[in-house]
C-alpha cells in the first residue's frame, strides 16, 4: 500500500454487526489495492472530464424526476445528490448548500467528470459501482487524502428489465456530518429509480434477481436419448468445438453473449468434451448479500480431484470477490494444487468480456461468442423436441403449426424462453399445436403494443388457434367484419392459420 497511509480497519462491535463490518473492511481494502494498482493518487484527486452528458435515457429521465422530488425535502440540508452512469460520470448534482458545492467544486465532483475507482480511488460511488452493492464510505476510508473531508454513500441502480447496471445515486455530506441515514436515503432513491423505470418501460416484466447456487454435473454426457442437443447447427458446434480445443490446452475459456444464449450449457458440453470424466462444479453469482457465503464454498470444492468450475455471469459479480476468485483460480490452476496432479479447469460467462472485473478477466485467455438463438434458426426444433422431452419424460409431438410458430418468432429471451414456453405446453398435453403456445408467436415483430392492443392481439390469437377455425369463422365470434380482422391482423403483425 501507499508508505504512511492507514488502511481501512475494522470498527469497534455496533450491535452484534461482526460480521457485516468485516465483509465491509475487506471491500474496503480490496478497493484501495486496486486504487493503487490504478495508479490513483494517495493525494488528490484528478478525474477525467467527459464534457457534457447524455441526457436521453430512460436512466438519466428517471434519475433527474427522483432527485429533484428528493432535493426539494433536503434543499436545507449540507447534502449533495449526484446521478451517476455505470463508469461513475457524474450526470448531475442538486445541492442547496453552496459551502458544499464549491468545495465539491474543487475536487471536480461536478456534472462531466468521471468519478470511477479508476479516476478517484476508494469512494462511495466508485465503490458501489465495482461492488454492484449499496456501500458507505467515510471520510477516512477515502483513499485519496483531499476527500477526506466528506462522507458518501451510493447505491447501484440496475435496470428492472434486463439487470444491467446503469449506474449509481450518490449522496455526499460533509465528513463531520453524521452518515447513519446516508445510505437508507440513497437505497430509497435507487429502489424509486428502479420501480420509475419499470412503470415507463411498457409494463413488461422485471428480471428476476440472481440466485446463485454451486452443484455438481454428473460425469459425463448427456443422458441417453438426448442426441438433440449433439445434432446442433453450425455455429452452435463450431464455438463448442473452439472451447473444447481451448480447454484441452489448459486455457481460461470465457463463453460470451446475450443471457439465455446456452452459454453455460455450451462450457459443460465442452468440458466433457475436453476432460470426460471431469466433475463439474457451475456457481451462477449470486445476490450482492450472498457474495461472502457463496465465497465460502469454494475452498474444499477446489481441492477435489478432476474438478472443473464454470462460474455464469461475472460480469455481475463484485470487484472484492471477483478479486478473492481469481487469487483461487491462480492457485487452483498450478499442477499439485491440493495434492492432485491435475490442475482445476476453469471457464466463465458473461454477456461481454469487457464487462467481467478486471482481475477475473485478465485471466480469460480465450473468449469464444455463443450466438443468439435468432442467429441459429436450426437449433429451434431440436431444442424444443428436447425441452418438452425433460417437462414429460417421453417424446413429445408438435403440428406443423406449432413448428412453424416456434421457428419463426424473434426468441428475444434465447433458449431460456424456449424452453420456458415448452415445457409449459409440453406438461398439458402430448401434442404441442400453437393453442398450447402464447399468442405472441402468432405476431410478427413490431412495434410496442399498447395494453389494450395487446389484449386485442391475444383474443383476435385465442379465436385463431383453435383447430380448424378460419380468419372467417373468428371475424364472427368476435363480431367483427372479415375486413376488419384483417385490417386489425396487419396492424397487430398475427399471421393467419394456414
Amino acid at each position: 500500500m501507499v508508505p504512511n497511509q492507514r488502511v481501512p480497519g475494522p470498527r469497534p462491535d455496533r450491535g452484534g454487526q461482526d460480521r457485516e463490518l468485516a465483509v465491509a473492511s475487506r471491500r474496503l481494502l480490496a478497493s484501495w489495492q486496486r486504487s493503487e494498482e490504478y495508479g490513483v493518487s494517495a493525494e488528490e484527486v484528478d478525474p477525467v472530464w467527459a464534457g457534457s452528458v447524455a441526457s436521453d435515457s430512460l436512466f438519466y429521465q428517471c434519475g433527474q424526476e427522483v432527485l429533484t422530488g428528493l432535493y426539494q425535502t433536503l434543499a436545507n440540508e449540507p447534502l449533495s445528490l449526484m446521478l451517476t452512469d455505470a463508469d461513475g460520470l457524474v450526470l448531475n448534482r442538486f445541492s442547496g448548500d453552496t459551502t458544499l458545492l464549491r468545495a465539491l467544486d474543487k475536487v471536480h465532483l461536478a456534472p462531466g467528470f468521471a468519478f470511477s475507482e479508476r479516476e478517484a480511488g476508494t469512494t462511495g460511488l466508485g465503490l458501489a459501482l465495482a461492488d454492484r452493492t449499496p456501500s458507505l464510505v467515510r471520510a477516512e476510508e477515502h483513499y485519496s487524502a483531499s476527500l477526506r473531508t466528506y462522507t458518501c454513500a451510493a447505491v447501484p441502480v440496475l435496470d428492472p428489465l434486463t439487470g444491467r447496471l446503469e449506474g449509481s445515486v450518490n449522496i455526499t455530506t460533509w465528513s463531520r456530518s453524521s452518515p447513519e441515514l446516508l445510505l437508507a436515503l440513497a437505497q430509497s432513491a435507487a429502489s424509486t429509480m428502479s420501480a420509475l423505470m419499470l412503470a415507463k418501460s411498457g409494463g413488461r416484466q422485471p428480471k428476476p434477481g440472481p440466485r446463485g447456487g454451486v452443484f455438481r454435473v454428473q460425469r459425463g454426457r448427456l443422458e441417453p436419448g438426448s442426441g438433440t442437443l449433439r445434432a446442433m447447427s453450425r455455429p452452435w458446434t463450431e464455438a463448442l468445438d473452439a472451447a473444447a480445443a481451448a480447454l484441452v490446452s489448459g486455457k481460461v475459456v470465457a463463453a460470451v453473449g446475450e443471457p439465455g444464449t446456452g452459454r453455460a450449457t455450451l462450457l459443460g458440453q465442452a468440458i466433457r468434451q475436453a476432460h470426460p470424466g471431469s466433475r463439474i462444479l457451475c456457481a451462477a453469482v449470486p445476490a450482492p448479500q450472498d457474495v461472502e457465503a457463496w465465497l465460502s464454498l469454494w475452498t474444499p470444492e477446489l481441492s477435489k480431484p478432476h474438478t472443473a468450475v464454470i462460474v455464469e455471469n461475472t460480469d455481475f459479480l463484485p470487484a472484492w470477490a471477483a478479486q478473492e476468485l481469481s487469487a483461487r483460480a491462480v492457485s487452483s490452476r498450478d499442477p499439485g494444487f491440493g495434492g492432485h496432479p491435475a490442475a482445476v479447469t476453469w471457464a466463465v460467462t458473461a454477456e461481454d468480456l469487457t464487462a467481467i472485473p478486471a482481475q477475473l478477466a485478465a485471466l480469460v485467455e480465450t473468449v469464444v461468442p455463443v450466438p443468439a438463438l435468432r442467429d441459429r434458426n436450426a437449433d429451434v426444433m431440436p431444442l424444443a423436441r428436447y425441452a418438452a422431452r425433460q417437462a414429460r419424460l417421453r417424446e413429445v409431438d408438435f403440428t406443423p403449426a406449432a413448428e412453424q410458430a416456434l421457428t419463426t418468432y424473434g426468441w428475444p429471451g434465447n433458449v431460456d424462453e424456449l424452453f420456458s414456453m415448452v415445457q409449459d405446453a409440453a406438461l398439458r398435453t402430448e401434442t404441442i399445436d400453437v393453442r398450447h403456445l402464447p399468442a405472441a408467436l402468432l405476431g410478427r415483430s413490431g412495434p410496442r403494443l399498447t395494453r389494450i392492443e395487446a389484449v386485442e392481439r391475444d383474443e383476435i390469437a385465442r379465436c385463431l388457434s383453435r383447430p380448424g377455425t378460419t380468419v372467417a369463422a373468428a371475424a364472427a365470434e368476435l363480431g367483427i367484419s372479415r375486413a376488419t380482422i384483417y385490417r386489425r391482423m396487419a396492424r397487430l403483425g398475427i399471421t393467419a392459420p394456414k
